[in-house]
Parts: structure tokens; sequence; C-alpha cells
């Protein structure tokens, strides 16, 4: 689609940026004193709250697996090449991969292990697992879906094999970035691969993981010196805070010496903050893919908030938590 073809998609799409969630409805659902209230206020702000299930817990995920079809249907309704947010759909073909492998080397049943969020359905994933025949998945994928298995098969570590796809998970999602023409979903790519391997490295780093596992690890991206960053993690995690602090995510150094949670927070408010200006943007893709980028966050932090009053956690951990908005 050209700029042109975007002006009614970008329209309406201004007129649900008035439904996201805000700081100030947040505030309110990390007040509310039980699940049952939250939902309410949910309910209230539109979101598909009346979900049949078994435990608050299962009513919580049927709503927030209804809100990313909602989203997904939505911009289907409006966009007719769906290819172009590619980079904000593959790390779930690469999960199905995962999924679909291990099934069908052990041939266990695990109901909910695959998602319908990518741009493969799970049944070509699973059937090409199943039958060893990987040629019905997109080229890129086909060696390293064939490589994951026959590790599997032979030495029976799943965490190589998990190391294997996560990579390749992160080098596609980083083409795709750069292949879309957009200045915000390279941003999005670029910025998705950093924060994966800073992460990686803190992860390796704490569990004592050699070089050779960080090599396998950590994808290529230009804002990182993957080479400097895996030499830290080898040092330990002061080290990578060190280096960290001399490139273009500096402030993480602070958020990693803080804690885990409090860095993978920082992360996804980078990420925010770097998509809202698209809030001012007129007739191009950039606004789609921010309220997109958008919607998944204020998903994933109405699911921590949720998780938190169903398992009774204090209010001041969850808060630590939460996301930025993108409203």
């Amino acid at each position: 689609m050209s700029d042109k073809q975007y002006y009614y998609a970008v329209a309406r799409i201004r007129t649900k940026e008035l439904s996201l969630l805000s700081a100030s409805f947040l505030e309110q659902l990390l007040g509310a004193k039980t699940v049952a209230e939250g939902m309410r206020l949910l309910t209230d702000k539109g979101w598909d709250t009346e979900q049949t299930a078994s435990s608050e817990s299962e009513r919580v995920e049927k709503m927030l697996s209804s809100e990313k079809k909602k989203t997904r249907a939505l911009i289907e309704e409006m966009v007719d090449d769906m290819s172009v947010f590619d980079v904000l759909r593959l790390e779930y073909d690469y999960h199905n991969l995962k999924a679909a492998i291990k099934q069908a080397l052990t041939s266990d049943e695990h109901p909910g292990i695959y998602t319908e969020e990518g741009t493969i359905p799970s049944s070509v994933m699973k059937d090409a697992a199943a039958t060893r025949d990987f040629s019905a998945l997109p080229e890129n994928m086909r060696d390293v879906a064939a490589e994951a298995m026959d590790v599997l098969l032979h030495t029976q570590d799943g965490q190589l094999c998990d190391i294997m796809i996560d990579k390749a998970a992160l080098e596609a999602v980083y083409e795709a970035g750069k292949k879309s023409g957009s200045d915000i979903l390279k941003l999005f790519g670029e910025l998705k691969v950093a924060s994966a391997d800073i992460k990686i490295a803190v992860r390796a780093s704490k569990t004592g993981k050699d070089r050779k596992f960080l090599d396998a690890a950590l994808a290529e991206c230009e804002s990182l010196d993957i080479d400097a960053l895996a030499k830290a993690a080898v040092e330990g995690t002061d080290e990578i805070c060190e280096y960290i602090a001399l490139t273009d995510y500096a402030e993480a150094a602070d958020e990693l010496r803080s804690s885990a949670s409090a860095f993978e927070r920082w992360c996804d408010n980078l990420i925010i903050r770097n998509i809202r200006p698209e809030i001012y943007h007129p007739y191009t893709i950039g606004p789609l893919a921010a309220y997109m980028i958008a919607r998944d966050n204020e998903i994933k932090t109405v699911r921590i908030v949720m998780s938190g009053k169903i398992n009774d956690l204090p209010e001041d951990s969850v808060r630590e938590r939460v996301r930025e908005m993108y409203v």
C-alpha cells in the first residue's frame, strides 16, 4: 500500500487510540481490591471480559487472547498485505516451531502450547515437524528447523534446540524490520534484538554459561557489539553493566543493577517511548504499527496486574513491573 492508501486506516486508528489504556486507568486497575473489580474496570473500557472459565486465571487468559485477536482482526480489515507487519509476528512462528519439534519427538499433547498470532498456521508447523519435512516453511526457517530437530533427536538437549531457534527468530525479526520500509518497524526490530541480546547476556552470566553458549545465542544488531557483550558476560554482570553504559542503552545499566524485572520493564518502556511520536504522524504505516505495539504492551501489562491480584501479590511488587502506556 502507498501512504495515500493508509489515509482511511490511520483515521480509524485515531479513534481506536482513544480507548487505549492510560496511566491513570492503570492506577485504577492497580487499586482494584479483587480480580472481579479489575474485570469490571476493564469491561467499562470495552474489553471482552465475559468469558466462560473454570478459574479466574483461565478467564483472564481468555480475555487477553480475545483482545489480541480483536487487534489483529482490526488491522486485517484495513490492510491488504499483512506481511509488512511480519516483524511484529515472527516470534510467534518460532515459538510454534519449538513446540512442534518437541511435540513431534515426545508425542506429548499439551493443549494451549500453540498460538495463532504468527504468520504461519500452527497446523502447518505441526505437520512439518511430524513428517520431518520442512519444505512448506519459509526458506529462512527450514535449515534451523531441520538442524534443531536433529540436535534434539540425537542429544536430547532441549536447551540447545531452544537456543538455535531463538537466535533464528531474532535474526528473522531483525531482517523483517530492515525490509519493512518503515522507520518504526526497523526501529522495533533493532530494539527487540538489542534488548533480547542484553537479557541473554545477563542470564548467561548469572548461570555461568561460557563463550561458546553466548556465541550460539546472541544475534547481530547495529546498536550493540555482540563480541564485546559476550566478553563482558563471561566476566560478570558488573562488566555487562560497564559495557552497556557505553552504548545507546546506558540507562539500562542502573536497571540491571536493580533487578531483572526492572530491566525487562525498561526494555519495553524504551520501545513505547520510541514509538510514541507516531501519535502525531498522519497517513503512513507508522501509526498502525505503533497501535499494534501499544496494544501488545497494554495486554502484557494487564496480565501482570491481574496475575498479581490472582496470586495476592503486594501492590508494590506488581507496580514495579507495570509498563508505560502509549497514550
